[in-house]
């Protein structure tokens, strides 16, 4: 559960920072007419590639190391397909949640502040 929690922190940094970076980018999109929900959508599917890459590549270590870690498992197979789909499932639904602070931050950027803010 604390790892869980950790990678939603670290995705909402990323993408918290990714946003703070294009901030300049997202409010020209937006004086342009980018629609704000489209800005969501972008910063949300952002943080879902991130978590797609990071599940599979998990996945397969997971997958790999299973013999090493049976030893360490209790109350479930070393390769449990309830445990390899429900975890990453929950990891995606945190992923969403982490992601959407950042996205809403994103799509509510004011046009004219952004292209005014000169750092």
């Amino acid at each position: 559960m604390f790892a869980v929690g950790l990678a939603g922190v670290g995705v909402y940094s990323i993408l918290a920072e990714g946003v703070n970076e294009r901030r300049r980018e997202i409010g020209v999109r937006m004086a342009m007419g980018a629609q704000p929900s489209s800005v969501l959508q972008e910063v949300v599917r952002r943080g879902l590639r991130l978590a797609v890459a990071s599940i599979a590549v998990g996945g397969l270590v997971a997958f790999g190391v299973t013999r090493l870690l049976a030893t360490l498992l209790f109350g479930v197979g070393p390769r449990d397909p309830l445990a390899f789909l429900l975890t990453p499932l929950f990891l995606i639904a945190v992923v969403v949640l982490a992601s959407w602070i950042p996205a809403r931050q994103a799509a509510c950027i004011d046009p004219s502040a952004a292209l005014h803010n000169e750092r």
